[in-house]
């Protein structure tokens, strides 16, 4: 692997001499996410391997070119998870091409996001190559050793911006004993209502989502308290096979919700508000995640009209809109920075990426 990584630094270093691009890129499978894609591609699939696991601390350090799925399958065996869900958006009939580095950088969770946490709560440490071509350490692969500014965490999201993460150490979590799905007939409204009446109770509700008049609830724990849960909430029990299928086609976006834009490239924008937040006056269908924190609409034009429409609901409910997939990204795919938090982005990336190499523009237009 030593020469793998000689020619990772000698790329980041002729791009830093002459200040050329370079496109950070594993296996592909999230080049629509953010904005321009531009830069000789450093492919990273050559650095792959699991580094190091211990199914008895929990905790797996693989290296960036690792597939996803050859992550997932380890863990598996000892009856682990990655609790976050990480999305492969594989192409239809086709295998993942995800890596654990690309999984990392894009900072996505599926849907056990709404009990387990997000992707970057599990991040304990990273390496990283910097702009210089030196390799940085942050973290470590315990939690004790997690403390202070933690840039491990910081990389996750950063759709490789900062740098090229080398390796990554994650925390896993055991697969719960039991599992069952609860379906209600309600509307968005009621299902909105009711699912923060349950968040403040002691039920192990591991996921939740509601479209088109009917919410999925998804229990997951112990056989005992899952039992317990689904006899107090009532509703229609799903067959095992249907549940594990509707939470997979959530999480990789294969559900029928989603087929405008994956079929037709209409803009499908993620809207993140706090749970309680009424249902959005949007037009078109909806879907609703994470307990009603997580919102996602299909809009019924590209325009900057549907743009400005949707980040003004976001705000005004307290929360931010993204253009996840597809439209027109002149508008922004990510909210514009205030200025205070614009000067922060940009002294970070000053510092990892001082040439301005890795990933230009990938976030917001000028880093």
């Amino acid at each position: 692997m030593q020469a793998t990584l000689d020619a990772f630094r000698d790329a980041i270093r002729q791009a830093g001499d002459t200040r050329t691009p370079l496109r950070l890129r594993g296996g592909g499978s999230k080049d629509f996410y953010g904005q321009a894609l531009a830069g000789t591609v450093l492919d990273t699939r050559a650095y792959r391997g699991i580094v190091e696991y211990d199914p008895a601390e929990l905790v797996i350090t693989a290296r960036c070119g690792t597939p996803l799925a050859e992550i997932e399958d380890a863990v598996a065996q000892k009856r682990q998870m990655l609790a976050f869900e990480p999305p492969h958006f594989a192409l239809r009939g086709q295998a993942s091409t995800a890596t654990i580095g690309g999984a990392v950088a894009a900072g996505l969770s599926g849907p056990r996001r709404q009990s387990a946490g997000a992707l970057r709560d599990f991040v304990l440490g990273a390496q990283l190559m910097d702009g210089h071509g030196e390799i940085m350490n942050f973290g470590g692969q315990v939690m004790k050793n997690v403390a202070g500014y933690d840039v491990s965490r910081l990389l996750a999201g950063s759709l490789g911006t900062l740098g090229l993460i080398l390796e990554v150490s994650l925390k896993v979590l055991p697969v719960p004993f039991d599992d069952a799905t609860l379906r209600f007939a309600m509307d968005q409204a009621e299902a909105i209502d009711q699912l923060n009446k349950w968040g403040g109770q002691p039920l192990p509700i591991a996921a939740s989502a509601w479209h088109d008049g009917f919410l999925h609830v998804r229990l997951s724990g112990a056989t005992a308290a899952v039992c317990a849960a689904r006899d107090n909430l009532g509703g229609e029990v799903v067959d095992a096979s249907h549940a594990q299928q509707l939470w997979m086609v959530l999480r990789e976006q294969t559900h029928a919700f989603f087929s405008p834009a994956n079929d037709t490239g209409r803009a499908l924008w993620r809207i993140a508000v706090p749970t309680v937040c009424k249902p959005l006056d949007l037009p078109g269908a909806q879907l609703v995640e994470w307990g009603g924190g997580q919102r996602w609409w299909i809009a019924p034009d590209d325009s900057a009209a549907s743009a400005d429409r949707v980040r003004a609901a976001a705000q005004a409910a307290g929360g931010h809109a993204t253009l996840f997939r597809n439209g027109d990204k002149s508008v922004g795919v990510f909210t514009p920075l205030s200025s205070p938090l614009a000067a922060i982005h940009k002294r970070l990336k000053d510092t990892f990426d001082p040439a301005g190499i890795f990933n230009p523009q990938r976030m917001y237009n000028g880093l």
